[in-house]
């Protein structure tokens, strides 16, 4: 078995062991920021890191309505200027716990008594230390470039944390069941995504779209696909994608749409409606039981919460890559290109 798919399939015992591991140190961090009255948050990674902070940044808003902003490092390490925090947290977020950038943003959080956290997989490293809380990822050595369990641990620590520190118990009770609910969905899963990978193999590039708490999931899956398999994907919001993008659409082209249930759904539908209408093609993930204008659809057991739901769309994603790499032969563990750990300043 391949690194890939071994990894893929380890996330539901890592995701099982995240709220006991972090249980003091989310303790603490959660009485400090009620303590300070802390009422922003301010999120700086870089790659699937990144793409976690904007799910964080839609759950803190939907959930708290809790202002988070999506740092820019560069203005730390390239331009030597820093920005002035006020009662923020600040949350440098990186797999590995190498990136320099994180961590100088980090130094200077700190340097302004802001309270800092950091969320990696490695608990002596540089973040990890850079900061005054740490959450830890606690998914083992990932060897294959596409992280995989990595994501999904992060998204499930801000979720911890944000159901802590609001105290809902609502989102802390679907926390509790995801793991088995991950672990059902890779029964049935796997075989979905590769009827998928059928339907997409003839493509050399796609686009994969989401809005709302699907649009982070949309970046990284189409990264995931991206960097294994060497096609040109690119992910966008639903919305911004009127705005021009959709010009690049043309009758057969490819498109994969994330459809969540609930208030998103109508906006996933007019999309649906406006590609069938230049022709293109589309490949729809989905909890809802009837979607029109999809040539293909897979169809995901409901969660009961739709931020947990976003968990198990990631993972269709992640298979999708897996069975692409499969079909087509390549090792998705090796790239002449990229690296595993990436350390930018």
């Amino acid at each position: 078995m391949i690194n890939l798919e071994k990894e893929i399939r380890e996330q539901p015992n890592v995701l099982a062991t995240l709220k006991e591991k972090n249980r003091d140190a989310l303790s603490s961090l959660v009485n400090e920021l009620k303590v300070k009255g802390v009422d922003n948050v301010y999120l700086v990674a870089r790659g699937t890191s990144d793409h976690a902070c904007v799910y964080a940044q839609y759950l803190f808003g939907i959930v708290m309505g809790m202002p988070c902003t999506l740092g820019t490092p560069s203005i730390f390490t390239q331009y030597g200027k820093t920005i002035k925090f006020n009662n923020s947290l600040v949350v440098g977020v990186s797999q590995s716990g190498r990136a320099v950038d994180v961590t100088d943003v980090l130094k200077a959080a700190n340097e302004q008594g802001m309270t800092t956290l950091s969320i990696t997989n490695n608990e002596s490293s540089l973040v990890a230390k850079a900061s005054k809380y740490h959450l830890f990822c606690n998914a083992g050595e990932e060897k294959s470039i596409a992280a995989t369990k990595t994501f999904t641990s992060q998204l499930y620590l801000f979720s911890l944390l944000c159901a802590e520190w609001s105290e809902n118990k609502e989102l802390m009770g679907a926390l509790d069941v995801l793991p088995e609910q991950f672990e059902e969905a890779l029964e049935y899963l796997p075989c979905e995504a590769e009827k998928a990978a059928e339907q997409i193999l003839k493509y050399n590039e796609a686009v994969v779209l989401g809005r709302g708490l699907a649009y982070p999931i949309a970046l990284e899956g189409a990264l995931k696909i991206l960097e294994t398999n060497r096609m040109k994907v690119k992910g966008y919001t639903i919305s911004d994608f009127y705005h021009g993008p959709v010009a690049q659409l043309h009758a057969n082209d490819l498109a994969i749409v994330l459809a969540q249930g609930g208030v998103m759904l109508d906006d996933a539908e007019k999309m649906l409606s406006k590609l069938k209408s230049v022709g293109a093609k589309t490949v729809v993930i989905t909890d809802v039981e009837d979607i029109e204008n999809s040539d293909f659809t897979i169809h995901i057991k409901n969660t009961g919460n739709e931020s947990t739901l976003m968990y198990l769309m990631a993972l269709a994603l992640q298979l999708i890559a897996l069975k692409l790499v499969l079909a087509k032969g390549i090792d998705p563990d090796k790239s002449n290109v990229i690296a595993k750990i990436t350390v930018t300043k």
